[in-house]
Protein backbone atom coordinates (compact mmCIF):
# COMPACT_ATOMS: atom_id res chain seq x y z
CA UNK A 1 0.00 0.00 0.00
CA UNK A 2 2.64 2.29 -1.20
CA UNK A 3 -0.17 5.00 -2.60
CA UNK A 4 -0.14 7.98 0.65
CA UNK A 5 -3.82 8.84 -0.29
CA UNK A 6 -4.97 4.97 0.17
CA UNK A 7 -3.18 4.43 2.99
CA UNK A 8 -4.76 7.48 4.53
CA UNK A 9 -8.02 6.19 3.95
CA UNK A 10 -7.09 2.74 5.29
CA UNK A 11 -6.16 4.30 8.84
CA UNK A 12 -9.84 6.06 8.78
CA UNK A 13 -11.69 2.74 7.75
CA UNK A 14 -9.53 1.04 10.56
CA UNK A 15 -9.91 3.98 13.28
CA UNK A 16 -13.92 3.91 12.15
CA UNK A 17 -14.12 0.34 12.71
CA UNK A 18 -12.54 0.43 16.05
CA UNK A 19 -15.20 3.61 17.02
CA UNK A 20 -17.59 1.46 16.40
CA UNK A 21 -16.70 -2.01 18.53
CA UNK A 22 -16.84 -2.77 21.72
CA UNK A 23 -13.15 -2.50 22.52
CA UNK A 24 -13.48 1.55 22.19
CA UNK A 25 -15.83 2.00 24.81
CA UNK A 26 -13.93 -0.24 27.33
CA UNK A 27 -10.94 1.50 26.53
CA UNK A 28 -12.81 5.02 27.31
CA UNK A 29 -13.74 3.39 30.85
CA UNK A 30 -10.68 2.72 31.57
CA UNK A 31 -8.82 6.02 30.63
CA UNK A 32 -11.71 7.04 32.99
CA UNK A 33 -10.83 5.09 35.82
CA UNK A 34 -7.03 6.35 35.19
CA UNK A 35 -8.14 9.51 35.39
CA UNK A 36 -9.13 9.30 38.53
CA UNK A 37 -6.29 7.99 40.63
CA UNK A 38 -4.58 9.75 42.70
CA UNK A 39 -1.21 9.54 40.99
CA UNK A 40 -2.15 11.09 38.00
CA UNK A 41 -0.90 14.70 38.22
CA UNK A 42 -3.00 17.26 35.98
CA UNK A 43 0.17 18.61 34.29
CA UNK A 44 0.77 15.68 32.90
CA UNK A 45 -2.50 14.18 32.61
CA UNK A 46 -1.52 12.80 29.03
CA UNK A 47 1.03 10.58 29.69
CA UNK A 48 0.14 9.57 33.05
CA UNK A 49 -3.03 7.97 31.73
CA UNK A 50 -1.48 6.23 28.98
CA UNK A 51 1.31 4.67 31.11
CA UNK A 52 -1.46 3.83 33.38
CA UNK A 53 -3.49 2.30 30.25
CA UNK A 54 -0.20 0.43 29.26
CA UNK A 55 0.42 -1.07 32.62
CA UNK A 56 -2.68 -2.70 32.52
CA UNK A 57 -1.95 -4.53 29.41
CA UNK A 58 -4.13 -1.77 26.53
CA UNK A 59 -1.49 -2.04 24.50
CA UNK A 60 -2.09 -5.57 23.91
CA UNK A 61 -5.38 -5.46 23.28
CA UNK A 62 -5.15 -2.78 20.85
CA UNK A 63 -2.72 -4.12 18.88
CA UNK A 64 -4.50 -7.53 18.95
CA UNK A 65 -7.43 -5.36 18.10
CA UNK A 66 -5.26 -3.86 14.48
CA UNK A 67 -4.31 -7.56 13.88
CA UNK A 68 -7.90 -9.19 13.70
CA UNK A 69 -8.51 -5.99 11.49
CA UNK A 70 -5.53 -6.62 9.33
CA UNK A 71 -6.59 -11.04 9.24
CA UNK A 72 -10.22 -10.12 8.43
CA UNK A 73 -10.33 -7.39 6.24
CA UNK A 74 -9.79 -7.00 2.38
CA UNK A 75 -6.64 -5.29 1.36
CA UNK A 76 -7.75 -1.77 -0.03
CA UNK A 77 -7.04 -1.58 -3.77
CA UNK A 78 -5.99 1.18 -6.16
CA UNK A 79 -8.27 1.67 -8.40
CA UNK A 80 -11.05 1.14 -6.42
CA UNK A 81 -12.84 -2.23 -7.66
CA UNK A 82 -16.62 -2.57 -7.44
CA UNK A 83 -18.05 -4.92 -5.07
CA UNK A 84 -18.95 -7.78 -7.15
CA UNK A 85 -15.31 -7.59 -8.52
CA UNK A 86 -13.98 -7.37 -4.74
CA UNK A 87 -16.17 -10.94 -3.69
CA UNK A 88 -14.98 -12.49 -7.26
CA UNK A 89 -13.00 -10.70 -9.95
CA UNK A 90 -14.12 -13.44 -12.92
CA UNK A 91 -17.44 -13.19 -14.59
CA UNK A 92 -17.31 -16.75 -14.79
CA UNK A 93 -16.44 -17.75 -11.62
CA UNK A 94 -19.55 -15.42 -10.08
CA UNK A 95 -21.70 -17.64 -13.01
CA UNK A 96 -20.61 -21.52 -11.59
CA UNK A 97 -21.24 -20.07 -7.76
CA UNK A 98 -24.72 -18.46 -8.66
CA UNK A 99 -25.79 -21.66 -10.61
CA UNK A 100 -24.10 -23.82 -7.21
CA UNK A 101 -26.67 -21.23 -4.85
CA UNK A 102 -29.15 -21.78 -7.03
CA UNK A 103 -29.12 -26.02 -7.05
CA UNK A 104 -28.60 -25.59 -3.30
CA UNK A 105 -31.79 -24.00 -2.98
CA UNK A 106 -33.71 -26.16 -5.35
CA UNK A 107 -32.68 -28.74 -3.09
CA UNK A 108 -33.90 -27.39 -0.07
CA UNK A 109 -36.90 -26.24 -1.64
CA UNK A 110 -38.33 -29.36 -3.13
CA UNK A 111 -37.59 -31.55 0.36
CA UNK A 112 -39.75 -29.00 2.02
CA UNK A 113 -42.25 -29.77 -1.04
CA UNK A 114 -42.06 -33.36 -0.76
CA UNK A 115 -42.20 -33.48 3.48
CA UNK A 116 -44.96 -30.65 3.46
CA UNK A 117 -42.90 -28.67 6.33
CA UNK A 118 -42.27 -24.98 6.29
CA UNK A 119 -38.74 -23.72 6.18
CA UNK A 120 -39.54 -21.75 9.56
CA UNK A 121 -42.08 -22.23 12.17
CA UNK A 122 -42.84 -20.43 15.51
CA UNK A 123 -42.59 -23.26 18.16
CA UNK A 124 -46.27 -23.42 20.86
CA UNK A 125 -45.08 -21.85 23.90
CA UNK A 126 -45.20 -25.22 25.73
CA UNK A 127 -42.61 -26.84 22.98
CA UNK A 128 -40.58 -23.94 23.69
CA UNK A 129 -40.25 -24.60 27.65
CA UNK A 130 -39.49 -27.95 27.12
CA UNK A 131 -36.79 -27.60 24.66
CA UNK A 132 -35.23 -25.06 27.46
CA UNK A 133 -35.60 -27.46 30.27
CA UNK A 134 -33.67 -29.96 27.90
CA UNK A 135 -30.91 -27.72 26.47
CA UNK A 136 -27.97 -29.72 27.42
CA UNK A 137 -29.91 -33.15 26.66
CA UNK A 138 -30.83 -31.76 22.91
CA UNK A 139 -29.05 -35.45 21.26
CA UNK A 140 -31.70 -37.33 23.40
CA UNK A 141 -35.09 -36.60 22.03
CA UNK A 142 -34.40 -34.99 18.49
CA UNK A 143 -36.76 -34.21 15.60
CA UNK A 144 -37.93 -37.11 13.57
CA UNK A 145 -34.78 -37.14 11.13
CA UNK A 146 -36.27 -40.33 8.75
CA UNK A 147 -36.87 -38.16 5.75
CA UNK A 148 -34.31 -35.36 6.13
CA UNK A 149 -31.25 -35.97 3.45
CA UNK A 150 -28.27 -33.80 3.20
CA UNK A 151 -28.90 -30.54 0.73
CA UNK A 152 -25.51 -31.80 -0.72
CA UNK A 153 -22.47 -33.99 -0.27
CA UNK A 154 -18.45 -33.14 -2.07
CA UNK A 155 -19.14 -35.44 -4.70
CA UNK A 156 -22.03 -33.29 -5.70
CA UNK A 157 -19.94 -30.60 -5.41
CA UNK A 158 -16.82 -31.69 -6.79
CA UNK A 159 -18.96 -32.64 -10.50
CA UNK A 160 -19.99 -28.66 -10.37
CA UNK A 161 -15.78 -27.74 -9.85
CA UNK A 162 -15.00 -30.31 -12.80
CA UNK A 163 -17.87 -29.09 -15.00
CA UNK A 164 -16.93 -25.02 -15.14
CA UNK A 165 -14.87 -23.85 -18.27
CA UNK A 166 -12.94 -20.56 -18.67
CA UNK A 167 -14.66 -19.01 -22.16
CA UNK A 168 -11.75 -17.22 -22.78
CA UNK A 169 -9.28 -19.78 -22.71
CA UNK A 170 -8.27 -22.65 -25.13
CA UNK A 171 -5.71 -24.70 -23.90
CA UNK A 172 -3.28 -27.00 -25.77
CA UNK A 173 -1.70 -30.12 -24.63
CA UNK A 174 1.80 -28.22 -25.14
CA UNK A 175 1.09 -25.80 -22.38
CA UNK A 176 -0.10 -26.03 -18.95
CA UNK A 177 -3.18 -26.61 -18.94
CA UNK A 178 -5.07 -29.17 -19.58
CA UNK A 179 -2.72 -31.82 -17.68
CA UNK A 180 -4.22 -35.26 -16.35
CA UNK A 181 -6.64 -32.95 -14.16
CA UNK A 182 -10.16 -33.31 -13.94
CA UNK A 183 -9.98 -29.14 -13.11
CA UNK A 184 -9.37 -27.42 -15.67
CA UNK A 185 -10.19 -23.51 -14.08
CA UNK A 186 -6.50 -22.06 -14.87
CA UNK A 187 -6.00 -20.19 -11.42
CA UNK A 188 -2.54 -19.58 -9.94
CA UNK A 189 -1.11 -21.92 -7.88
CA UNK A 190 2.17 -21.85 -5.37
CA UNK A 191 5.05 -23.73 -7.19
CA UNK A 192 6.65 -26.57 -4.55
CA UNK A 193 9.62 -24.18 -4.01
CA UNK A 194 7.26 -21.19 -2.70
CA UNK A 195 5.63 -23.93 -0.86
CA UNK A 196 8.81 -24.94 1.22
CA UNK A 197 9.59 -21.20 1.55
CA UNK A 198 6.36 -20.58 3.39
CA UNK A 199 6.39 -23.71 5.45
CA UNK A 200 9.95 -23.34 6.56
CA UNK A 201 9.39 -23.80 10.40
CA UNK A 202 8.21 -27.42 9.36
CA UNK A 203 11.39 -28.36 8.00
CA UNK A 204 12.92 -32.18 8.74
CA UNK A 205 15.58 -30.02 10.94
CA UNK A 206 13.42 -28.33 12.96
CA UNK A 207 11.73 -30.09 16.15
CA UNK A 208 7.95 -30.03 15.82
CA UNK A 209 5.28 -30.48 17.79
CA UNK A 210 3.55 -33.79 17.15
CA UNK A 211 6.73 -35.59 16.82
CA UNK A 212 9.40 -34.27 19.37
CA UNK A 213 7.02 -34.39 22.47
CA UNK A 214 5.77 -37.88 21.69
CA UNK A 215 5.38 -40.47 24.79
CA UNK A 216 8.42 -42.22 23.17
CA UNK A 217 10.89 -39.60 23.50
CA UNK A 218 12.22 -38.24 26.72
CA UNK A 219 10.15 -34.94 27.55
CA UNK A 220 13.43 -33.41 29.15
CA UNK A 221 14.74 -33.14 25.07
CA UNK A 222 11.71 -30.90 24.02
CA UNK A 223 8.61 -30.83 25.55
CA UNK A 224 9.52 -29.23 28.75
CA UNK A 225 11.56 -25.79 26.67
CA UNK A 226 8.39 -26.14 24.37
CA UNK A 227 6.08 -25.84 27.04
CA UNK A 228 7.69 -23.27 29.31
CA UNK A 229 8.25 -20.96 25.86
CA UNK A 230 4.29 -21.30 25.51
CA UNK A 231 3.77 -20.08 29.06
CA UNK A 232 5.71 -17.71 28.10
CA UNK A 233 3.90 -16.61 24.74
CA UNK A 234 0.29 -17.04 26.22
CA UNK A 235 1.42 -14.76 29.27
CA UNK A 236 2.82 -12.03 26.37
CA UNK A 237 -1.04 -12.61 24.73
CA UNK A 238 -0.12 -11.25 21.34
CA UNK A 239 -1.73 -12.59 18.58
CA UNK A 240 1.10 -12.73 15.82
CA UNK A 241 3.13 -14.29 18.74
CA UNK A 242 0.90 -16.76 19.16
CA UNK A 243 0.80 -17.14 15.68
CA UNK A 244 4.59 -17.41 15.08
CA UNK A 245 4.99 -19.82 17.96
CA UNK A 246 2.11 -21.99 16.92
CA UNK A 247 3.84 -22.37 13.16
CA UNK A 248 5.43 -25.68 15.13
CA UNK A 249 2.40 -27.06 16.70
CA UNK A 250 0.75 -25.83 20.47
CA UNK A 251 1.27 -28.29 23.06
CA UNK A 252 -2.12 -29.51 24.24
CA UNK A 253 -2.52 -28.03 27.53
CA UNK A 254 -2.09 -24.49 25.80
CA UNK A 255 -3.70 -25.31 22.62
CA UNK A 256 -7.47 -24.02 23.13
CA UNK A 257 -5.91 -20.70 24.77
CA UNK A 258 -3.71 -20.41 21.56
CA UNK A 259 -5.90 -20.71 19.54
CA UNK A 260 -8.03 -17.92 21.06
CA UNK A 261 -5.32 -15.73 20.72
CA UNK A 262 -4.91 -16.13 17.22
CA UNK A 263 -8.08 -15.91 16.36
CA UNK A 264 -7.80 -12.57 18.92
CA UNK A 265 -10.57 -14.32 20.79
CA UNK A 266 -12.08 -12.67 24.06
CA UNK A 267 -15.28 -13.71 25.95
CA UNK A 268 -16.79 -11.42 27.89
CA UNK A 269 -20.35 -11.08 29.63
CA UNK A 270 -21.44 -9.44 26.25
CA UNK A 271 -20.91 -12.43 24.64
CA UNK A 272 -22.34 -14.58 27.16
CA UNK A 273 -25.53 -12.74 26.97
CA UNK A 274 -25.14 -12.69 22.85
CA UNK A 275 -25.53 -16.24 23.47
CA UNK A 276 -28.60 -16.20 25.34
CA UNK A 277 -30.17 -14.22 23.09
CA UNK A 278 -28.99 -16.46 20.21
CA UNK A 279 -30.44 -19.40 22.19
CA UNK A 280 -33.80 -17.61 22.64
CA UNK A 281 -34.61 -17.29 18.83
CA UNK A 282 -34.05 -21.06 18.96
CA UNK A 283 -36.47 -21.86 21.27
CA UNK A 284 -39.10 -19.39 19.94
CA UNK A 285 -38.47 -20.62 16.33
CA UNK A 286 -37.86 -23.88 14.63
CA UNK A 287 -36.06 -24.04 11.02
CA UNK A 288 -35.76 -26.34 8.18
CA UNK A 289 -31.78 -26.04 8.66
CA UNK A 290 -32.64 -26.86 12.55
CA UNK A 291 -33.36 -30.64 11.42
CA UNK A 292 -30.30 -30.48 8.54
CA UNK A 293 -27.61 -30.12 11.69
CA UNK A 294 -29.55 -32.76 13.86
CA UNK A 295 -29.00 -35.09 10.64
CA UNK A 296 -25.43 -33.82 10.13
CA UNK A 297 -24.55 -34.56 13.60
CA UNK A 298 -26.32 -38.18 13.68
CA UNK A 299 -24.46 -39.31 10.93
CA UNK A 300 -20.25 -37.91 12.10
CA UNK A 301 -20.41 -37.41 15.54
CA UNK A 302 -22.69 -40.14 16.86
CA UNK A 303 -21.12 -42.61 14.59
CA UNK A 304 -17.41 -41.57 15.77
CA UNK A 305 -16.16 -43.20 19.21
CA UNK A 306 -14.07 -39.87 19.51
CA UNK A 307 -17.26 -37.56 19.69
CA UNK A 308 -20.02 -39.02 20.72
CA UNK A 309 -19.80 -37.52 23.75
CA UNK A 310 -20.06 -34.27 22.29
CA UNK A 311 -23.50 -34.76 20.82
CA UNK A 312 -25.15 -32.46 22.80
CA UNK A 313 -22.71 -30.04 22.76
CA UNK A 314 -22.45 -29.78 19.06
CA UNK A 315 -26.22 -29.07 19.29
CA UNK A 316 -26.06 -26.34 21.63
CA UNK A 317 -22.91 -24.23 18.95
CA UNK A 318 -24.58 -25.41 15.79
CA UNK A 319 -28.04 -24.07 16.34
CA UNK A 320 -27.23 -21.01 17.69
CA UNK A 321 -25.47 -20.31 14.97
CA UNK A 322 -27.43 -20.76 12.45
CA UNK A 323 -28.87 -17.69 14.05
CA UNK A 324 -26.03 -15.63 14.45
CA UNK A 325 -25.95 -12.96 11.89
CA UNK A 326 -22.89 -12.03 12.82
CA UNK A 327 -21.69 -14.52 9.76
CA UNK A 328 -23.34 -12.36 7.10
CA UNK A 329 -20.48 -10.21 7.69
CA UNK A 330 -18.41 -12.88 5.67
CA UNK A 331 -20.46 -12.50 2.67
CA UNK A 332 -18.51 -9.07 1.78
CA UNK A 333 -15.40 -11.27 1.11
CA UNK A 334 -16.51 -13.59 -0.16
CA UNK A 335 -18.47 -15.11 -3.80
CA UNK A 336 -21.06 -16.75 -1.81
CA UNK A 337 -24.20 -14.77 -1.53
CA UNK A 338 -26.55 -15.34 1.46
CA UNK A 339 -29.98 -16.68 0.10
CA UNK A 340 -33.25 -15.45 0.63
CA UNK A 341 -36.15 -16.65 1.33
CA UNK A 342 -40.14 -14.72 0.84
CA UNK A 343 -43.04 -14.63 2.61
CA UNK A 344 -45.84 -17.18 1.31
CA UNK A 345 -47.83 -15.56 -1.72
CA UNK A 346 -45.02 -12.92 -2.27
CA UNK A 347 -42.70 -14.47 -4.09
CA UNK A 348 -40.29 -12.29 -6.39
CA UNK A 349 -41.18 -9.23 -3.87
CA UNK A 350 -37.98 -8.21 -2.47
CA UNK A 351 -39.07 -6.31 0.15
CA UNK A 352 -40.98 -9.41 1.53
CA UNK A 353 -37.85 -11.37 1.19
CA UNK A 354 -36.04 -12.61 4.24
CA UNK A 355 -32.38 -14.46 4.28
CA UNK A 356 -33.12 -17.71 5.43
CA UNK A 357 -31.38 -19.40 7.45
CA UNK A 358 -30.40 -15.47 9.31
CA UNK A 359 -26.76 -16.35 9.32
CA UNK A 360 -26.47 -17.08 5.52
CA UNK A 361 -24.98 -20.98 5.61
CA UNK A 362 -27.13 -23.91 4.54
CA UNK A 363 -25.45 -26.80 6.19
CA UNK A 364 -24.02 -29.21 3.99
CA UNK A 365 -23.11 -33.00 4.69
CA UNK A 366 -20.35 -32.78 7.00
CA UNK A 367 -20.47 -29.48 8.36
CA UNK A 368 -20.81 -30.59 12.19
CA UNK A 369 -16.80 -31.77 11.77
CA UNK A 370 -15.72 -28.05 11.85
CA UNK A 371 -17.14 -27.63 15.18
CA UNK A 372 -16.06 -30.95 16.90
CA UNK A 373 -12.26 -30.07 15.75
CA UNK A 374 -13.05 -27.42 18.14
CA UNK A 375 -14.84 -29.45 20.72
CA UNK A 376 -12.12 -31.74 21.38
CA UNK A 377 -9.22 -28.74 22.44
CA UNK A 378 -10.66 -29.73 25.87
CA UNK A 379 -12.89 -31.64 28.00
CA UNK A 380 -14.07 -29.21 30.32
CA UNK A 381 -17.83 -29.01 30.34
CA UNK A 382 -18.59 -25.64 31.81
CA UNK A 383 -20.42 -23.35 29.68
CA UNK A 384 -17.88 -20.89 29.35
CA UNK A 385 -16.19 -23.03 27.70
CA UNK A 386 -19.39 -23.73 25.53
CA UNK A 387 -18.86 -19.71 24.29
CA UNK A 388 -15.28 -19.65 23.78
CA UNK A 389 -15.70 -22.50 20.98
CA UNK A 390 -18.56 -21.40 19.43
CA UNK A 391 -16.86 -17.73 19.25
CA UNK A 392 -13.74 -19.83 17.79
CA UNK A 393 -16.17 -20.71 15.44
CA UNK A 394 -17.77 -17.61 14.47
CA UNK A 395 -14.67 -16.08 13.86
CA UNK A 396 -12.71 -18.81 11.75
CA UNK A 397 -15.76 -18.05 9.06
CA UNK A 398 -14.16 -14.49 9.08
CA UNK A 399 -10.13 -15.27 8.70
CA UNK A 400 -8.22 -15.83 5.68
CA UNK A 401 -7.84 -19.47 6.13
CA UNK A 402 -11.62 -19.58 6.11
CA UNK A 403 -13.15 -23.07 5.88
CA UNK A 404 -16.01 -21.79 4.28
CA UNK A 405 -14.12 -20.93 1.35
CA UNK A 406 -13.92 -24.47 0.79
CA UNK A 407 -17.83 -24.47 0.07
CA UNK A 408 -18.06 -21.89 -2.40
CA UNK A 409 -16.52 -21.33 -5.97
CA UNK A 410 -14.35 -18.28 -6.47
CA UNK A 411 -10.48 -17.88 -7.52
CA UNK A 412 -9.34 -16.96 -4.58
CA UNK A 413 -5.79 -18.66 -3.75
CA UNK A 414 -7.64 -20.06 -0.59
CA UNK A 415 -10.81 -21.67 -2.21
CA UNK A 416 -11.51 -25.03 -3.03
CA UNK A 417 -11.00 -24.57 -6.95
CA UNK A 418 -7.56 -23.58 -6.46
CA UNK A 419 -6.69 -26.07 -3.85
CA UNK A 420 -7.92 -29.17 -5.78
CA UNK A 421 -5.66 -27.67 -8.89
CA UNK A 422 -2.72 -27.27 -6.38
CA UNK A 423 -3.53 -31.28 -5.35
CA UNK A 424 -3.44 -32.11 -9.26
CA UNK A 425 -0.53 -30.34 -9.92
CA UNK A 426 1.47 -31.03 -7.16
CA UNK A 427 0.98 -34.77 -7.44
CA UNK A 428 1.36 -34.84 -11.53
CA UNK A 429 4.81 -32.90 -10.47
CA UNK A 430 5.95 -35.43 -7.73
CA UNK A 431 4.17 -38.47 -8.53
CA UNK A 432 3.70 -38.67 -12.27
CA UNK A 433 3.78 -42.68 -12.69
CA UNK A 434 1.17 -42.96 -10.02
CA UNK A 435 -0.95 -40.35 -10.86
CA UNK A 436 -0.72 -41.76 -14.58
CA UNK A 437 -1.37 -46.05 -13.14
CA UNK A 438 -4.81 -43.72 -11.37
CA UNK A 439 -5.84 -42.34 -14.42
CA UNK A 440 -5.23 -45.45 -16.66
CA UNK A 441 -7.59 -47.56 -14.57
CA UNK A 442 -9.91 -44.87 -14.51
CA UNK A 443 -9.59 -43.07 -11.08
CA UNK A 444 -9.03 -39.76 -10.94
CA UNK A 445 -7.26 -39.04 -7.89
CA UNK A 446 -9.31 -35.66 -7.10
CA UNK A 447 -12.42 -37.72 -6.70
CA UNK A 448 -10.93 -39.55 -3.87
CA UNK A 449 -8.94 -36.21 -2.22
CA UNK A 450 -11.35 -34.28 -2.66
CA UNK A 451 -13.87 -35.09 0.13
CA UNK A 452 -10.43 -34.52 2.91
CA UNK A 453 -10.41 -31.40 1.23
CA UNK A 454 -13.23 -30.36 1.40
CA UNK A 455 -13.48 -30.97 4.96
CA UNK A 456 -9.96 -30.15 6.20
CA UNK A 457 -9.67 -33.73 6.81
CA UNK A 458 -11.61 -33.52 9.39
CA UNK A 459 -13.69 -37.22 10.31
CA UNK A 460 -10.71 -38.99 8.23
CA UNK A 461 -7.70 -38.57 10.66
CA UNK A 462 -7.19 -39.14 14.57
CA UNK A 463 -8.43 -36.52 16.27
CA UNK A 464 -4.92 -35.02 17.81
CA UNK A 465 -3.94 -35.31 14.05
CA UNK A 466 -6.81 -33.19 13.34
CA UNK A 467 -5.57 -30.67 15.58
CA UNK A 468 -2.32 -30.98 14.76
CA UNK A 469 -3.32 -30.14 11.01
CA UNK A 470 -5.28 -27.44 12.05
CA UNK A 471 -2.70 -25.85 14.70
CA UNK A 472 -0.64 -24.99 11.39
CA UNK A 473 -3.66 -24.17 9.44
CA UNK A 474 -4.29 -21.41 12.07
CA UNK A 475 -0.12 -20.30 12.46
CA UNK A 476 -0.01 -20.00 8.88
CA UNK A 477 -2.91 -18.48 7.74
CA UNK A 478 -3.47 -20.45 5.34
CA UNK A 479 -5.69 -24.12 3.83
CA UNK A 480 -2.79 -25.02 1.42
CA UNK A 481 -1.09 -27.21 3.63
CA UNK A 482 -4.26 -29.57 2.81
CA UNK A 483 -3.59 -30.35 -0.69
CA UNK A 484 0.13 -30.88 0.10
CA UNK A 485 -0.87 -33.40 2.80
CA UNK A 486 -3.30 -35.05 0.64
CA UNK A 487 -0.31 -35.84 -2.11
CA UNK A 488 2.22 -37.05 1.22
CA UNK A 489 -0.98 -39.72 1.61
CA UNK A 490 -0.95 -40.59 -1.69
CA UNK A 491 2.88 -40.90 -1.78
CA UNK A 492 3.35 -42.88 1.17
CA UNK A 493 0.40 -45.17 0.06
CA UNK A 494 1.88 -45.48 -3.50
CA UNK A 495 3.45 -49.09 -3.40
CA UNK A 496 -0.38 -50.30 -2.79
CA UNK A 497 -2.03 -47.77 -5.10
CA UNK A 498 0.38 -48.82 -8.15
CA UNK A 499 -1.22 -52.44 -7.68
CA UNK A 500 -4.67 -51.45 -7.67
CA UNK A 501 -6.63 -51.51 -11.40
CA UNK A 502 -9.88 -49.83 -10.07
CA UNK A 503 -11.64 -46.82 -8.80
CA UNK A 504 -13.16 -49.02 -5.72
CA UNK A 505 -9.94 -50.98 -4.96
CA UNK A 506 -8.12 -47.11 -4.87
CA UNK A 507 -10.36 -45.67 -2.27
CA UNK A 508 -9.90 -48.93 -0.42
CA UNK A 509 -6.05 -48.49 -0.18
CA UNK A 510 -7.42 -44.93 0.90
CA UNK A 511 -10.20 -45.56 3.23
CA UNK A 512 -8.56 -45.84 6.62
CA UNK A 513 -6.45 -42.82 7.65
CA UNK A 514 -6.65 -42.83 11.57
CA UNK A 515 -3.29 -44.80 11.68
CA UNK A 516 -1.49 -41.59 9.61
CA UNK A 517 1.16 -39.28 11.57
CA UNK A 518 0.63 -35.48 9.48
CA UNK A 519 3.55 -34.05 10.49
CA UNK A 520 6.32 -36.00 9.31
CA UNK A 521 4.06 -37.13 5.93
CA UNK A 522 4.34 -32.97 5.34
CA UNK A 523 7.74 -32.65 6.35
CA UNK A 524 8.33 -35.94 3.95
CA UNK A 525 6.42 -34.61 0.84
CA UNK A 526 7.57 -30.94 1.48
CA UNK A 527 11.60 -31.54 1.96
CA UNK A 528 12.53 -34.84 0.83
CA UNK A 529 13.22 -34.60 -2.34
Amino acid sequence: MTDPNLSKIFMQTLIEDLKSSKIYTDLQNAAQIEITKPGVRLSELKKGVQAGLIHSGWDKRLKNAVFKYLQTKPKLQYPVTPPEHTKEPLLYLRKAQHAWEKRILKSLNSMCTELNIPLARKRPEKEQKEMNSKWTELGVEGPDLTQIRPVYAPKDFLEVIVGIQNPNYHGDNNGFFPLWGIVQVPVKVKSINLLRLQYSEMAINQCQSGIDDSTDIPSELFDLDRSKLGKKVVNANHGPVAQEFSKKGCPSGLRATLWAQMLCVEVDDVDKLYYEQLKTSVLNHDLLVDSLLYKDVKLTATNDDQYFVFEDFLYQVLLPFSRDTFVLNHFSQNSATPPKSYIRGKLGVEEFSVLYPPNGVIPFHGFAMYERSTLAISTDYIVYLLITRYVLFIDMIDTEDSPYRLHSISSHHQGIVALSLLFEVLLQTHEPELFFHLKTVGCQPLKIAFKWLVRAFSGYLSSDQVLLLWDRILAYNSLEILPVLAVAIFSFRKTNLLKVQSYNAAEAVLADLTTLQVIPLIQLSLFSK
